[in-house]
C-alpha cells in the first residue's frame, strides 16, 4: 500500500513546507506579483485592495464577507477538500447553472462512438475491469469540443479543445474527461468561474464571441500567474488543430490506478493520435472559419463515413511515491506536466471511432461526462482542481439536464445491470418493482442488491490530518519553469507562432498596463519571447520582470514529446488534396494524382469555377466537389493545379482563383502543377524562383504523382515559411 497524502508531505519538508495564512503563496504574491494590487486590513478587521478605486468587500450571496476566494478549503496544504466549504460550493454551484440549456464551458461540441481494444491485461497495475483481458472491446462515446464559446461559435477558434470518452465498462461507466492540452490554467477549482468569466464575451457588450484576444481575459491571466504554463500552450498551434482527428488527449489529473490487492500507484492518461499531430496557422484558421465554421464537425463527419476511421492509442504514465517527492514540482499541480523521458507512456490499448451519431441532440447534447464517474482500480488524488470538478460536474448535469434521472437517456445509460434503491424523480424511465426501496431491509431474495465488499468500489486509504485552511502547497508557486521547458522544446517554426499568436491577442487589449503586466510575466519564460512580443506591439522598452513567487528551475532539459512538428504523421493518409481544375483539364494526369493519393489513404476533391457543366481531356464530366470561390485552398493539406494554358491564362484573372494558389504558398503547402498551369501561378505571384522548393511538376506519369504525395508527408515546406507573408 503506497503512502498516505499526509505521511508524504512529512517526509517532504524541505520541498513543501506547511505555510501560514499569511505566508500562503496565493496572499504572499498578491504585494510581491501584482505589484499595483495591495491587500491591507482595514480598522473593522476586512480585507481589501488598495489601488486606486478600491472594490467594496467579496461577499457570498448571503453577504458573508469572503477572506480568500483563491483557494477551497483543505484538510492540511495537500488534503482533501472539505465539503463545508460553503463559499467554493456557492460559487461554482452558481457558475454551474448560467446558462440554459447550453453548456457554460464546451458548449461547442461534436460526438462519435466506437469500441475501445484492450492491447494487454494489465491488471498487475489495476483491478479495472476493461483492462484485465487482451484484445477485450469496450463501448465508448467521445465528444471534442472548444471550452470557451458557444454552441454557435466556428470550430477553428485559438482554443483548448475538450476531449472526453465515456467508457461503457461491464462494471459501470468510466467517464475520462480531459483536453487536448495536458495542463491546465488554474490550480484550485475556485477560480475556474472567474477564468470561463474572463474569456467569455465581455458582460457589458456581450462579445467578442469565442476569442480570448481582449481586456478581460488578458487582466485575469496577467494577475494568474500560474496560467503561465497553460498560455503558452494555449498561443501554440496546438490551440488551432488541423482536425480532431489530428490532436493528442490528455487526462490533465494525476489519478491512481488499484490493483486487486489493494496497491496503488499514479497514473496519467494521454490519448496518441495514430495519423499523427497536426495544426493549421493563424491565417488558415480565420479563413476556414470564414468559409467553413463546421470545418471540424465536416470533417469528422466525412472521415467516419468513408470508412477512414480515427484512431488514439491510450497511455499511461505509471509512478509511485518515489518519484513523485523527487520530482521538481508538485504531481497535485494541475498546471504541470510529467515529461515524457521521466516517465515513459506505456501503450495499453486503442481507440476506433467507426460511428456518427444517429441523432445529435439525442446523443451528442445530452452526452453527460461528470469527472467523479470512475470505476473499480481507478481513484482520485487530492489535486485541488480535480475535486471541485468532482462536485462540479454532478451539480451541471442536474442543472442542464433537468433531472437526476439522466443517466436514464440511452447515450448516459450503462451497458451494465443497474441495481439500486434510487427512486421516482423528474423524467424517470425506469420502474422498479417489489416492496423495498431502502437497505438494509429483511425480505431476503424479495429485498433487492446488497453491498458486495469483494467486487465493490472501495476508495485507497490514506490518512489524512491537517488544519482546515485555504492555503496551496509551496510548490504550487513554481509558476515558470515548465512554461520555459515547454517553450525551449519548440522548434523555430512553432516558437515564431508563439510569439506571433502573444502579439496578436495582446494587440486586442486596449489597457496598456495589462499588455506591460502580461509581457513582465513572459520575461520569466524567455527573454526573447518576451522582447519579439514587445516589439510586435510596438513597444519601446521591455517592463521589469515581474517577481517570481518560487525561483525557476532553469536546468529543465527540452521534451521531444512536447514539439508539435515532431510528432507529425508518417504517412499522408487521412489527408485532403484539393486540385483545381477546368474544362479540359488532363484525364491522365488528375487520375494518377488520384490514384497516388489512394495508395496512401489520401482523398482527392476537384475544385472548379462551377460545379457542374465541367468536362475533362476525355470529354468527361467531372465530379467537382467544391466552386473555386467556396473552396479555398485552407480547406485542404496540399493542392494540385491542372488547368489548360487557356483556362490557366482565364483563371489568372479570377481573384478567387489566384487567392488559391497564393494561400497554398504563403502557407507553406506542398503544390504539384501541370507544365500549362504556369500562368495561374505567376498571376499568383509565384514565379519560378518561388518555386524552388515544395513545388512538383506534374507530366501526367504515375512516377510524378507518387513523388508529389511522398513529399506531402511533410505536410508543410517550412523553408518557404519566412518568406510567407510577402506573397499573398
Amino acid at each position: 500500500m503506497v503512502r498516505s497524502m499526509a505521511k508524504k508531505s512529512k517526509k517532504s519538508d524541505k520541498r513543501s513546507r506547511p505555510t501560514t495564512q499569511a505566508e500562503a503563496p496565493t496572499h504572499s504574491r498578491s504585494e510581491a506579483v501584482y505589484g499595483e494590487v495591495k491587500i491591507e486590513r482595514g480598522s473593522g478587521g476586512e480585507t481589501h485592495q488598495t489601488d486606486a478605486q478600491a472594490p467594496s468587500t467579496l461577499t457570498t450571496q448571503q453577504g458573508v464577507p469572503i477572506s480568500d476566494g483563491q483557494n477551497t478549503l483543505a484538510g492540511g496544504e495537500r488534503g482533501p477538500q472539505m465539503l463545508e466549504d460553503f463559499v467554493m460550493r456557492e460559487k461554482i454551484f452558481h457558475f454551474d447553472h448560467e446558462r440554459i440549456p447550453e453548456r457554460v464551458v464546451h458548449a461547442r461540441g461534436y460526438g462519435a462512438k466506437g469500441t475501445f481494444e484492450t492491447y494487454d491485461a494489465i491488471g498487475e497495475l489495476t483491478c479495472a475491469d476493461l483492462f484485465q483481458r487482451a484484445g477485450e472491446k469496450t463501448d465508448v462515446f467521445t465528444r471534442f469540443s472548444t471550452v470557451a464559446g458557444s454552441a454557435g461559435s466556428p470550430d477553428l477558434a485559438r482554443d483548448v479543445r475538450g476531449f472526453a470518452v465515456k467508457f461503457y465498462t461491464r462494471e459501470g461507466n468510466w467517464d475520462l474527461v480531459g483536453n487536448n492540452m495536458p495542463v491546465f490554467f488554474i490550480q484550485d477549482a475556485i477560480k475556474f468561474p472567474d477564468l470561463i468569466h474572463s474569456v467569455k464575451p465581455e458582460p457589458d457588450r456581450g462579445f467578442p464571441q469565442a476569442q480570448s484576444a481582449h481586456d478581460n481575459f488578458w487582466d485575469f491571466v496577467s494577475l494568474m500567474p500560474e496560467a503561465t504554463h497553460m498560455l503558452l500552450w494555449a498561443m501554440s498551434d496546438r490551440a488551432i488543430p488541423r482536425s480532431l482527428r489530428f490532436m493528442e488527449g490528455f487526462g490533465v489529473h494525476t489519478f491512481r490506478f488499484v490493483n486487486s490487492n489493494g496497491e496503488s500507484k499514479y497514473v496519467k492518461f494521454h490519448w496518441k493520435p495514430l495519423q499523427g499531430v497536426q495544426s493549421v496557422i493563424w491565417d488558415e484558421a480565420v479563413k476556414i472559419n470564414g468559409v467553413d465554421p463546421d470545418f471540424h464537425r465536416r470533417d469528422m463527419w466525412d472521415s467516419i463515413e468513408r470508412g477512414d476511421f480515427p484512431e488514439w492509442e491510450l497511455g499511461v504514465q505509471v509512478f509511485d511515491d518515489d518519484f513523485a517527492d523527487s520530482f521538481p514540482f508538485d504531481i497535485l499541480d494541475a498546471t504541470k506536466l510529467i515529461p515524457e523521458e521521466d516517465v515513459p507512456v506505456r501503450i495499453v490499448g486503442k481507440m476506433t471511432l467507426n460511428r456518427n451519431v444517429d441523432n445529435f441532440f439525442a446523443e451528442t447534447e445530452q452526452v453527460a461526462f461528470c469527472t467523479s464517474n470512475i470505476v473499480r482500480g481507478i481513484d482520485f488524488t487530492n489535486d485541488p482542481l480535480l475535486q471541485g470538478r468532482n462536485f462540479s460536474y454532478l451539480d451541471t448535469q442536474l442543472k442542464r439536464l433537468g433531472s437526476p434521472n439522466f443517466a436514464h437517456i440511452p447515450v448516459n445509460a450503462p451497458r451494465c445491470p443497474v441495481m439500486n434503491f434510487q427512486r421516482d424523480g423528474h423524467m424517470t424511465t425506469s420502474s422498479p418493482t417489489g416492496r423495498a426501496n431502502y437497505e438494509p431491509n429483511s425480505w431476503g431474495d424479495d429485498g433487492g442488491p446488497r453491498e458486495n465488499p469483494r467486487s465493490g468500489f472501495v476508495s485507497v486509504p490514506a490518512n489524512q490530518a491537517g488544519e482546515k485552511r485555504r492555503v496551496r502547497p509551496e510548490l504550487f508557486a513554481d509558476h515558470y519553469s515548465q512554461a520555459r521547458q515547454f517553450y525551449n522544446s519548440q522548434n523555430s517554426i512553432e516558437r515564431s507562432h508563439i510569439s506571433e499568436a502573444f502579439a496578436f491577442e495582446l494587440s486586442k487589449v486596449d489597457k496598456t498596463p495589462i499588455v506591460k503586466r502580461m509581457i513582465a510575466g513572459l520575461r520569466n519564460v524567455d527573454e526573447g519571447l518576451a522582447q519579439t512580443v514587445a516589439e510586435g506591439l510596438g513597444l519601446n522598452e521591455l517592463p521589469d520582470a515581474l517577481p517570481a513567487a518560487r525561483e525557476i528551475v532553469g536546468d529543465l532539459k527540452p521534451s521531444k514529446a512536447l514539439d508539435i512538428l515532431a510528432l507529425g504523421p508518417d504517412n499522408f493518409g487521412g489527408r485532403k488534396i484539393g486540385v483545381l481544375v477546368a474544362e479540359g483539364s488532363d484525364a491522365k494526369t488528375i487520375r494518377s494524382i488520384d490514384k497516388a493519393a489512394k495508395s496512401v489513404g489520401a482523398v482527392v476533391e476537384l475544385v472548379a469555377p462551377t460545379r457542374h457543366g465541367v468536362s475533362d481531356s476525355d470529354g468527361k464530366g467531372f465530379e467537382v466537389a467544391e466552386k473555386i470561390d467556396g473552396g479555398p485552398s485552407v480547406l485542404f493539406d496540399a493542392i494540385a493545379v491542372v488547368l489548360t494554358e487557356e483556362k490557366a491564362e482565364e483563371l489568372g484573372e479570377l481573384p478567387a482563383a489566384r487567392d488559391f494558389v497564393a494561400d497554398a504558398h504563403a502557407h507553406s503547402k506542398f503544390v504539384a502543377y501541370g507544365s500549362t498551369s504556369i500562368s495561374l501561378l505567376e498571376a499568383a505571384g509565384v514565379d519560378e524562383k518561388a518555386r524552388s522548393g515544395g513545388y512538383h511538376l506534374l507530366d501526367g506519369k504515375k512516377a510524378s504523382a507518387a513523388s508529389f504525395i511522398d513529399a506531402c508527408v511533410a505536410l508543410r515546406y517550412w523553408n518557404r515559411h519566412v518568406n510567407a507573408a510577402s506573397v499573398s
